[in-house]
């Protein structure tokens, strides 16, 4: 039995998807009318979006006004063309970004998924630096994955076949590299979260990438430093 959807049912799929992705960034423009300037902002793709920033923050007593701006499944192309609502709107006086990880794959004209990363990536920073020049970012390191989940369907094995922690350490190496050249800061809170050979832990993820909220407890206390941090 073919496990892939047809080419029909995949071009519908996908545009259900970028449906979605258009009505949560319709919802955070409207949100961006009455949110408070200056404040602290997270930013970036799935990894982002399932972070219960704002609520950790109120449960655990941050006393910061915190604001999530995460969608899911986007790249730095898609974040690039939403850099209003997704980032300057807020004139934040911190940016926590973490976008990049869906451009971790085989990309359909053979571009080099890094180097794409990469230039969009500066190009996202080029631009913020010169719409915020008083902003502090903070280039979130990306989260290690475990890669026995590609052996559970076609699906998983298709996010994990560049996505390797082997990858996610190379890249990190450069995007370390990238922070310094633009004189911000690159911060990797992923303590707490890895095995005895370095893969996110079992119990933590729910396919591989993604996490429960109890990693993302622990990615807060190890967040809490910069977000506290006085510029």
């Amino acid at each position: 039995m073919n496990s892939k959807p047809s080419k029909e049912l995949f071009a519908f799929m996908q545009q259900r998807k970028k449906d979605e992705q258009q009505k949560k960034l319709q919802n955070y423009q409207y949100l961006n009318l009455y949110a408070q300037k200056h404040q602290v902002l997270f930013t970036g793709s799935s990894l982002m979006e399932q972070f219960p920033i704002s609520e950790l923050s109120i449960s655990l007593g941050l006393g910061k006004a915190v604001y999530n701006r995460g969608i899911g499944g986007y790249t730095t192309d898609d974040f690039l063309k939403a850099i209003h609502p997704m980032l300057l709107d807020l004139c934040p006086s911190k940016v926590f970004i973490n976008i990049g990880s869906n451009d971790m794959r085989e990309w359909e004209n053979g571009e080099d998924w890094m180097k794409h990363l990469l230039a969009n990536y500066r190009t996202i920073l080029t631009i913020a630096r010169q719409e915020l020049p008083l902003t502090a970012f903070y280039l979130m390191a990306y989260y290690p994955v475990n890669e026995t989940f590609a052996s559970l369907s076609p699906y998983h094995a298709s996010m994990l076949k560049i996505r390797t922690n082997e990858n996610v350490r190379h890249i990190n190496r450069e995007l370390a590299r990238l922070a310094d050249s633009f004189g911000q800061t690159y911060i990797d809170v992923s303590q707490g979260l890895t095995d005895e050979s370095g893969a996110l832990k079992k119990e933590l993820t729910i396919d591989g990438i993604h996490m429960y909220s109890t990693a993302y407890r622990m990615i807060y206390q190890n967040l809490l430093p910069y977000i506290c941090a006085e510029e």
